[in-house]
């Protein structure tokens, strides 16, 4: 269902207020609601030769490329090619040992300098992957390993050398026919592809643009921002970080890229870094998505997995715009003005008999937790939690005895104990006692 008029209006006013007030040659921008575009438009010029941008216009993503190296390395793990916590000499074993791990590599928590070794981007000649394996004696360790966040497009290069090595394809063929291609993406390409914006960088003094160089051989680079889209069809990319297909990459999968492994902004913990996913906090929500940049572009994407809303934006301006916080105005409006639909209830059927006596009311520590069944899992939350806590959900190991797959005391165990009748009065989850009645510490 496309946006309401009066929507429209507004989110157009969003982006054309930053086109004119910043002097951008361009913004195209789209949102996605449950796997639908709603939006997408355009204001400003994609050529200076007067062409007018449109939604459909490509613009380089840049560092927007790291999620589809950071669901590159997940798929890889979920086949068993590599783990989380390898360190990175296990899959490149021309280099000497370190500490640097997949997973700290991710999450830009390495402590691996910044850039490629050299003065790449004043040559604009970029290393293939063998070549940048062999520079990787002349990189420094500028933070001690996990130490905090510090932003690495090296960690992400050797990444891309990772996924070639494992899967013994090039990285830009397996992530189109890995991902790319199996998502439905039809305008995201690494190498450009018309009708395509122009890359340009706005005289800081004048009402003129300055072309920017159009990087066509990347090499190692690829990993970390080579990748092209158009607005309209990078919400697509949006619609799978929120709801992925199964046959690419799991859910499980994807809830993990998007879990907090460091703080990104330590003074206001408004910004953190997943598993290749940028996370951001406007307000009470948490944005997964990444922001990028590269010479004459600028872009950002921005999802709210929990409403299933996302918003898109390109710019062909090499600096002068945070497209960030427009892509997030953006998605905030369409979450306000058209909230997704709740799930709607089912009835579903009857608890199985040894579960029948679990359900109900139980105490611990003075709290009170209601357990039930729901979509024929078995649930707990504390009545005191606030609305905006996930249930936690149980996983049957048999001999009553449960896994916590979500929420609360996640990984830990549940255990049910009977009484002689087979009356379940006591259960054990994370060690704690519950009890029907509220009582003291201490066994009785």
């Amino acid at each position: 269902m496309p946006a309401p008029d009066v929507l429209a209006a507004e989110l157009r006013r969003q982006i054309a207020t930053p086109q004119s007030e910043l002097r951008l040659p361009s913004v195209a921008a789209a949102v996605v609601r449950v796997g639908e575009v709603i939006w997408a438009d355009a204001v400003g010029i994609a050529d200076a030769d007067g062409t007018e941008a449109t939604p459909d216009h490509q613009y380089r993503i840049g560092s927007i490329t790291k999620t589809f190296t950071g669901v590159a390395i997940m798929q890889l793990r979920e086949a068993g090619e590599l783990e989380l916590d390898d360190q990175l000499d296990a899959h490149l074993p021309d280099i000497e040992p370190g500490a640097m791990t997949i997973r700290r590599m991710l999450a830009h928590a390495s402590g691996l300098q910044r850039e490629i070794p050299g003065n790449v981007w004043e040559t604009m000649r970029f290393p293939t992957g063998e070549e940048l394996v062999g520079l990787l004696p002349e990189a420094e360790m500028v933070l001690g390993p996990g130490e905090r966040f510090h932003y690495s497009n090296l960690a992400f290069s050797l990444l891309g050398e990772v996924i070639a090595r494992r899967s013994g394809l090039a990285y830009e063929q397996y992530v189109a026919e890995r991902i790319i291609r199996p998502v439905g993406l039809k305008r995201t390409t690494f190498e450009p592809a018309p009708p395509t914006a122009k890359p340009y960088f706005v005289d800081p003094y004048a009402d003129t643009l300055h072309a920017e160089p159009m990087l066509d051989k990347t090499g190692s680079v690829a990993a970390a921002g080579s990748l092209w889209s158009s607005a309209r069809d990078l919400c697509g990319w949006a619609a799978f970080l929120a709801d992925p297909k199964p046959e690419v990459l799991s859910q499980e999968s994807i809830d993990a890229m998007a879990s907090v492994q460091v703080m990104a902004n330590n003074e206001r913990w408004d910004a953190a870094y997943g598993l290749g996913l940028a996370l951001a906090r406007l307000g009470d929500r948490v944005f997964v998505g990444h922001s990028g940049g590269m010479p004459g572009f600028l872009s950002n994407v921005a999802v709210s997995r929990k409403e299933r809303i996302g918003a898109v934006v390109f710019t062909n301006a090499t600096a002068g715009v945070d497209p960030g916080e427009i892509a997030l105005k953006l998605a905030t409006t369409a979450i306000e003005q058209l909230p997704a639909d709740p799930e709607p209830w089912s009835p579903g059927e009857a608890p199985p008999p040894e579960l029948a006596g679990v359900v109900g009311r139980w105490w611990s520590e003075g709290s009170e937790f209601l357990f039930r069944i729901h979509d024929g899992k078995l649930e707990a939350r504390s009545l005191e939690a606030p609305d905006w806590i996930d249930w936690s959900v149980f996983d049957p190991l048999g001999d009553d005895r449960f896994r916590t797959l979500q929420g609360r005391e996640r990984g830990e165990l549940l255990r049910v104990v009977r009484d002689a009748d087979g009356t379940p009065v006591r259960l054990y989850w994370a060690t704690y006692p519950f009890t029907r009645r509220p009582q003291v510490f201490g066994l009785r």
